[in-house]
């Protein structure tokens, strides 16, 4: 009888600290940085069931388990990563990291900057995607990892597991890339710049230098979170959940307070956003996911780009996703074939929008066991 899915249990981030010089893409050098990361499951002997998980815009290391036995809420993963579930932690070995640039403990903005004794602030430098795949790399050779098993990633994250096989084409097996776009559309690109408008408005925003000030720039960073949330829900899954119902029953009144439970909803989405996040991060966070695109450098051709990798590719995506629509990840599975890779592509029906890609629907939970079977087959384990 086949055991049911269980948790990683409890978990311990853990501190990569690298001190040489950092050459950013943007011509930038950091002095040296840190990254946060956990990681699950053991290694082989061969060190070849390695999987990295690339994280999302507000995403974190903490990607599955607990730190205490009281905590509330689980990593962000928790339903895809563990013993039994669909990246098996029984056969892989995986590793979750705060990307550099974050704010949970990878050096970012409000990080000291060694030449003041002050944090970063403003004069953090802008980082692409490309950065976060190089200083990844630099945590899997410290780990001793000289080929991931699997890379992936949703949205954001999905952007990074692609570009590793455009980076590294040989240190990657098989990429899975999942509501996700092989660059961002001009529409993505304006709801990123009026986020980003909502903290550089926020009085307590102070040029990014907020930091000494004892301020935080909450309005800004809710008012980016709500805008962000609303573009990740569905009309479909919005409507089934809050359709257009009120908080309380009674006459019609012109108030700023919330009345119906869509607005309450998305005010407690931005407040507890802004309760664990920090602006200066989500301004680097959506600047990467504007300037993201690997064809740049090939001559606009994304098949050209991915040329050179072996590896093998799962794409996904979801039917009511329109942040990252089904159109675009075909996008990407026609590059793969034009450049002639082995790809699989699922169009997942799903009332959850965007964030389909962490939620529990049975059809994409049994696509992801099935792949990853074969993934571990592959590596023998």
């Amino acid at each position: 009888m086949t055991q049911a899915p269980q948790s990683v249990g409890l978990v311990t981030a853990q501190c990569a600290v690298f001190d040489a010089p950092f050459q950013l893409q943007g011509g930038a050098v950091l002095p040296g940085f840190q990254l946060m990361y956990e990681t699950y499951g053991q290694m082989n002997a061969e060190r070849s069931n390695a999987i990295l998980i690339c994280h999302a815009l507000s995403g974190n290391h903490h990607v599955a388990g607990r730190y205490t036995a009281e905590d509330k809420y689980p990593g962000w993963w928790d339903s895809m990563v563990g013993p039994g579930k669909p990246i098996d932690t029984n056969r892989f070995f995986v590793v979750g990291l705060n990307n550099l640039g974050g704010c949970h403990g990878s050096t970012g903005p409000a990080s000291l900057n060694p030449a003041t004794g002050k944090p970063w602030g403003s004069a953090f430098p802008v980082v692409v995607v490309n950065d976060w795949v190089q200083s990844q790399a630099l945590l899997a050779d410290r780990l001793g990892i000289d080929k991931w098993a699997a890379v992936i990633g949703g949205s954001l994250g999905g952007m990074q597991a692609l570009r590793w096989t455009v980076t590294f084409p040989q240190r990657v097996r098989h990429c899975l890339t999942i509501a996700s776009a092989p660059k961002l559309t001009a529409q993505n690109i304006a709801f990123n710049d009026v986020a980003r408008t909502a903290i550089l408005a926020d009085p307590d925003f102070h040029g990014g230098d907020y930091y000494d000030k004892g301020v935080v720039p909450r309005r800004g960073l809710k008012l980016a979170r709500m805008l962000g949330h609303i573009t990740y829900l569905s009309d479909e899954g919005m409507g089934g959940k809050f359709g257009r119902q009120l908080k309380a029953e009674g006459g019609y009144q012109f108030s700023y307070e919330t009345e119906f439970e869509i607005e309450s909803y998305l005010r407690y989405q931005g407040d507890r956003f802004a309760d664990v996040f920090d602006a200066n991060t989500y301004l680097l966070m959506t600047k990467a996911l504007d300037y993201f695109d690997p064809a740049r450098h090939f001559g606009g051709s994304l098949p050209k780009a991915l040329e050179a990798t072996p590896a093998k590719f799962l794409v996904v995506s979801f039917t009511t996703d329109w942040r990252f629509s089904p159109e675009r990840s075909r996008e990407t599975v026609k590059a793969l074939l034009d450049a002639k890779k082995s790809v699989s592509y699922a169009e997942i029906e799903s009332v959850h929008g965007h964030d389909a890609f962490l939620m529990t629907d049975e059809p994409y939970m049994q696509l992801m066991h099935a792949y990853l079977n074969r993934v571990a087959e592959e590596v023998g384990v």
